[in-house]
């Protein structure tokens, strides 16, 4: 006959089961350094467009994502200066939409600078700054260490390798990596902006266009590149493309509203 101090131990390693399998992950809280803020301040413009409350709010979502996304250097020294960008290039995009998660990245591999299409770091057609990973990569974006500076550190570029990559992340979030990021974009605005991307790149092609050659790619690099330009030169965007610079202000701000 089974007795109630049996019934007691078996409901207690059930209970003990539940706790170990189901145990939440600690994430550590990443310990931004001293001068992160003379950093943001020296480099991300913009950080530096924020009030102080939203200096505050980005330094939250910086620590943030940079306790949760594990960055790596692959044959290339991760320093403070890297984190602290890579970690800007993430929030910036994602800035203005509430309780954003990157559930699609769980490391950034930086590279010393540009690789090919094997991933090697030597030899030739070394063309490629920045990746989003698929199959054995799958949740992992390779950067140019070069490359992720200087989209930065140069003021006047209308080019942002890390911001690219991280808008290909928001972009593939709803399932697809197709440049339309529908999980952001309201549904009566897709055939538009569809069209405006084709658009796009036909003025790209015929040489009638600031925007980069690489845009004319296809639908997905269209939307990184005029993203990437939209977030490094926002008032030069904004003249030179304001139809553009209006659906994206949808995709990526209005949430904040």
């Amino acid at each position: 006959m089974i007795t109630v101090l049996q019934i007691f131990f078996v409901l207690s390693l059930i209970v003990l089961l539940i706790v170990l399998v189901f145990k939440p992950r600690r994430v550590a809280t990443f310990l931004l350094p001293e001068d992160y803020r003379d950093i943001l301040q020296d480099y991300v413009l913009f950080y530096t467009r924020l009030d102080d409350a939203g200096k505050r709010k980005f330094e939250d979502r910086l620590q943030h994502f940079l306790s949760s996304v594990q960055i790596t250097g692959a044959n290339a020294e991760v320093e403070d200066l890297d984190r602290i960008l890579i970690g800007a290039a993430a929030v910036i995009p994602v800035y203005f939409i509430p309780d954003w998660e990157y559930v699609n990245l769980r490391e950034v591999l930086l590279y010393p600078g540009n690789f090919n299409n094997d991933f090697e770091q030597h030899g030739q057609e070394r063309t490629i700054s920045g990746m989003v990973g698929t199959g054995a990569l799958q949740n992992v974006m390779i950067l140019s260490k070069w490359e992720l500076r200087q989209g930065f550190i140069n003021p006047h570029t209308d080019r942002n390798t890390a911001i690219h990559e991280f808008v290909h992340l928001v972009d593939k979030m709803d399932g697809t990596l197709d440049g339309v990021p529908e999980i952001l974009l309201p549904r009566k605005e897709v055939p538009q902006w569809k069209a405006m991307l084709e658009q796009t790149m036909l003025q790209v092609r015929q040489g009638v266009s600031d925007i980069d050659p690489y845009a004319a790619t296809s639908p997905v690099e269209c939307f990184a590149v005029i993203a990437e330009y939209f977030f490094a030169q926002p008032e030069k965007f904004r003249a030179s493309h304001p139809d553009l610079a209006q659906m994206l202000q949808k995709i990526f701000i209005r949430q904040g509203e």
